[in-house]
């Protein structure tokens, strides 16, 4: 099985193909504990371990699955756990497979949770693009599709549901110009297979746009990050200091991971602290580096909501209940029904008033690890 999933791994993103290589694939029957799933984020059902999906099959609850592309990064731990913790008040169970940013495994993981008779798929593609094959499985099978936090392109799916992607990224170049609103500026997208770091780059270019034209400032370095991965986000930071003599004047980064990996190359430097940095999703790691200086903002999706909406509209889903949705993001291939929350900016004047009184974090483990 592990030559299959590897051949897949190397083929090109074509959907008939890989729908073809996803139903193959399944005829195996992975079982939960196979090697195919990361060692350290093994299939999640329930909270009582493997035995709690055969245990539930004879039961009336409704079961969700919950397709997710990482639980290597903080604010992933976090949704997983508020979106099970709404969805079993609401009487469903949650089966979650997490691929940690693998195309070929997401797929198979997805189709495991079709083929195990989920009443609804809510699905974190890692690939926007790919994940179109399991929308059609998934609809084949009678099953819905909601989309969570990252839009499916070119396929039907029934749901969208986030934060307004354009706004982060909007919000981030807002702070950032207020305080430089001349220089050269460095730009750590993040991933390109990723249709949010597509919105977070078209908010950012929207502000700084009009700067560029006038000739206030110049960008000296715009890269993706590669499947999201800090090691590739430190070297993307390395280059663009390396290639402009250390001088650059700000980064926005499309997230706090990234951002963290660009502030430890500017602490290597020197210049931690001299540089405004902006990231986004209000990870801890970031809301530190806001009280100690470091980092300039984040952008706080309250994702309790997201998570919340999110629960109930896959059980409305699944139950086949109405959805009234009033507005829509097109996909490439239809206009999709899409609930888009209000993000929001947090700085070190504003972090208590909007992070720590919400509990995200709370202020003991913010401030206490804070170095002053």
């Amino acid at each position: 099985m592990k030559r299959y999933l590897d051949a897949a791994r190397r083929m090109p993103w074509r959907p008939g193909l890989w729908l073809l290589v996803v139903c193959v694939l399944t005829t195996f029957h992975l079982p939960v504990k196979s090697g195919l799933f990361a060692p350290d984020e093994p299939l999640e059902s329930g909270k009582s371990g493997p035995g709690t999906v055969q245990a539930a099959a004879g039961s009336e609850r409704l079961k969700i699955g919950f397709s997710m592309d990482t639980l290597l990064e903080e604010r992933w731990l976090k949704d997983r756990d508020l979106f099970r913790a709404e969805a079993e008040k609401l009487g469903a169970e949650v089966e979650v497979m997490a691929a940690n940013g693998d195309d070929a495994l997401q797929l198979v993981q997805a189709e495991t949770l079709i083929s195990r008779g989920v009443d609804v798929l809510v699905v974190v593609p890692h690939n926007a693009d790919a994940m179109a094959a399991i929308v059609h499985r998934a609809h084949a099978a009678g099953i819905k599709v909601l989309a969570y936090d990252r839009l499916i392109r070119n396929a039907s799916v029934d749901l969208y549901i986030s934060f307004d992607n354009e706004r982060v990224g909007e919000l981030q170049a807002q702070a950032i110009t207020e305080l430089v609103p001349r220089g050269k500026y460095v730009y750590i997208g993040g991933a390109e297979t990723d249709n949010n770091a597509h919105l977070l780059k078209k908010g950012v270019f929207h502000v700084l746009q009009p700067l560029i034209d006038r000739g206030d400032i110049t960008v000296v370095y715009d890269e993706w990050t590669h499947n999201w991965k800090t090691d590739i986000a430190r070297e993307n930071i390395k280059t663009a200091l390396d290639v402009n003599g250390n001088d650059i004047d700000a980064v926005i980064a499309a997230n706090d991971a990234t951002a963290n990996e660009v502030i430890k190359e500017l602490e290597a430097r020197g210049l931690a602290g001299k540089v405004p940095v902006a990231g986004q999703d209000a990870d801890l790691t970031a809301a530190i580096r806001i009280v100690e200086g470091t980092q300039t903002m984040t952008v706080y999706k309250p994702i309790q909501s997201m998570a919340q909406t999110a629960a109930e509209m896959a059980v409305k889903l699944a139950k086949d209940e109405p959805v009234e949705i009033h507005r829509t993001m097109s996909n490439g291939k239809l206009e999709v029904p899409s609930l888009l929350l209000t993000p929001i900016a947090v700085n070190r004047e504003t972090i208590d008033e909007t992070i720590i009184a919400d509990g995200f974090h709370s202020r003991e483990e913010v401030y206490s690890a804070a170095k002053r």
